[in-house]
């Protein structure tokens, strides 16, 4: 079985809902983020004799337009011949995307996988639900839902915004609000000192401004910030809008073959891919998943937990990341070193590529050996990968 490595990794800077990024459609956030990615190995001709396959993450499709992770091929230049493919695993389909790359490499179906997500959350849509089996109202107003909420931020299972399904992990394990407010303060502080986005993709239409920074990391004021009201259990919540994560839009990409691949390539690998796993639980506890799949993670990568340096847990809310913290007696120390979604924002179909690549930088920076990555997704799912730093 062929050993998969990371040889290139690129992700836009993360906009604001309806801020820089909102004029691009997702697929345009894919492209520019698989663009920076390929442009660190030579550009698209460095792939043309090359079996190439794309898998992206995007939750939310409506309005986006036929085969978003095809377009965002493309438009980034890759042939006719490359094969596409989109996947929705909610939050984690980003990291999804690279899992099912690594087993195709794997298993000799691909020489090489382009994986990935995006998410323009700004641009998903409202519904006008029941239309065509004539539920609209014969006469008077039609309601419409919003799509970013419906798909994308609701636990359907239990018919409840997923800040409840938070709010129940902070009652469950004991996490105050000043808990999780100190927590969020810590990550937009390590998140100002970490380098800004990799790929500056151009706005939409007829100026030549380009987007360099992550917007999140300087749109909150952090003496205000115990002081906001909980937003979804009025009275006696916990979780407030500044302790959980933003509403984004992203794109994050990376360039996975075969070890040998590389080699054949002239192409000095960044890190291998030892091991990856997935966790499922009660819908309402996705929270806590993490602290499942990690260890199925480290069981395929045949190492404990003591043999991993850094991770990174998607800060879908500051109380995910503590609770995950809590039930695998994790360092706070070595776990989002340069923050996470709280300070930078989470593009839902972007996340779980975007902390792979950030997991990889902190190794680097802190000549760490071993890193985990992992996030929750709706559902009471998890994914989690296990990386070894080459170079």
């Amino acid at each position: 079985m062929s050993s998969v490595v990371l040889v290139s990794f690129a992700r836009t800077p993360i906009g604001s809902l309806s801020g820089s990024l909102s004029q691009l459609l997702a697929p345009k956030l894919g492209s520019a983020a698989i663009a920076g990615a390929l442009s660190k190995i030579g550009g698209v001709n460095a792939l043309e004799s090359h079996n190439v396959e794309v898998i992206l993450g995007n939750v939310v499709s409506a309005g986006v337009g036929q085969a978003p992770a095809r377009q965002a091929a493309k438009a980034a230049g890759l042939p006719n011949s490359t094969q596409c493919t989109t996947l929705n695993k909610v939050c984690a389909s980003g990291m999804k995307s690279a899992m099912y790359g690594a087993s195709s490499i794997m298993l000799g179906s691909d020489n090489v996988v382009i994986a990935g997500g995006f998410e323009s959350m700004s641009r998903i849509p409202h519904y006008m639900m029941g239309g065509r089996v004539g539920e609209f109202p014969k006469l008077g107003n039609a309601t419409l839902t919003d799509g970013l909420v419906h798909d994308g931020l609701w636990d359907v299972y239990n018919n409840q915004h997923m800040g409840m399904c938070a709010e129940k992990c902070a009652d469950d394990y004991g996490i105050s609000k000043a808990d999780q407010d100190e927590y969020a303060v810590e990550s937009y502080k390590r998140a100002a000192k970490a380098s800004a986005g990799e790929i500056p993709p151009k706005r939409r239409g007829g100026d030549s401004t380009y987007v360099k920074l992550d917007e999140e990391i300087n749109a909150v004021n952090l003496e205000k910030l115990p002081g906001l009201r909980p937003a979804f259990k009025r009275e006696g919540g916990t979780v407030t809008a500044a302790n959980a994560s933003s509403i984004n839009d992203g794109g994050a990409a990376m360039v996975l073959m075969s070890e040998e691949k590389a080699k054949a390539m002239n192409l000095t690998p960044l890190a291998r891919i030892t091991g990856f796993g997935d966790f499922e639980q009660a819908p309402e506890d996705f929270t806590t998943a993490p602290a499942g799949a990690v260890p199925n993670a480290l069981k395929m990568a045949k190492m404990s937990l003591a043999d991993v340096d850094y991770h990174e847990i998607n800060e879908a809310f500051s109380v995910v990341a503590l609770a995950n913290m809590k039930l695998m007696d994790l360092d706070a120390s070595r776990v989002n070193v340069n923050g996470g979604a709280v300070s930078l924002g989470h593009p839902i179909g972007c996340s779980g590529a975007r902390i792979i690549g950030s997991l990889y930088s902190v190794l680097s920076q802190n000549d760490g050996a071993v890193g985990c990555a992992s996030i929750c997704n709706g559902g009471g799912g998890a994914s989690a990968i296990v990386i070894e730093r080459l170079s």
